[in-house]
């Protein structure tokens, strides 16, 4: 158990690395939005290049930034039993919402995501919009996502199991999320 926990750890640091990244896609598109807008209202000048790679950021931003949103555990929850229930069976009941749904969406996208990238890929596919960009490298951010978030699922998974028999309380292990 103590491996595994150590194993999550690195994991948290790569998603944290990640969650960075879309931090960044953030200020990024920010930008690209505002100038965006000032060269088409003072020069009259667009590219639909532009207004791609804000939709193209914006996946980056949801999947690069979503395993992050599960380690600090501020993901969305449908609250109508687990806000009034003990700590004990909030665990039990993060452990079969991961085992019964994350982890088995994360398999089913990973596994249709792949190919559908791969085939993007080799056909160096590019976008029919004038001025379109490369698709391929925003649906590899596919399956990077769902590879992340599993990957941040088995460790939040393995410390709820790990609470669970008393060997860690959570409290340690949830960093303030970063602003």
């Amino acid at each position: 158990m103590t491996a595994l926990l150590r194993l999550g750890d690195l994991v948290d640091r790569l998603n944290r690395g990640f969650a960075l990244v879309a931090i960044a896609l953030v200020f990024a598109s920010c930008l690209i939005s505002a100038g965006n807008a000032l060269s088409r209202y003072l020069f009259d000048v667009s590219s639909n290049a532009w207004l791609e790679v804000q939709w193209q950021m914006f996946a980056g931003i949801f999947l690069l930034g979503a395993p992050y949103v599960l380690k600090v555990n501020e993901h969305v929850r449908v609250d109508l039993v687990y806000g009034s229930v003990g700590a004990r069976a909030k665990l039990w009941i993060d452990v079969f919402g991961l085992t019964l749904f994350l982890l088995p969406v994360c398999a089913i996208m990973i596994e249709m995501s792949v190919p559908w990238f791969l085939t993007s890929f080799r056909q160096g596919e590019i976008s029919a919009n004038a001025g379109g960009l490369p698709v391929w490298p925003v649906k590899a951010l596919l399956p990077l996502g769902f590879v992340l978030l599993a990957l941040q699922g088995l460790t939040e998974l393995v410390r709820r199991i790990a609470a669970l028999r008393g060997a860690i309380t959570l409290d340690t292990h949830y960093e303030k999320p970063l602003q």
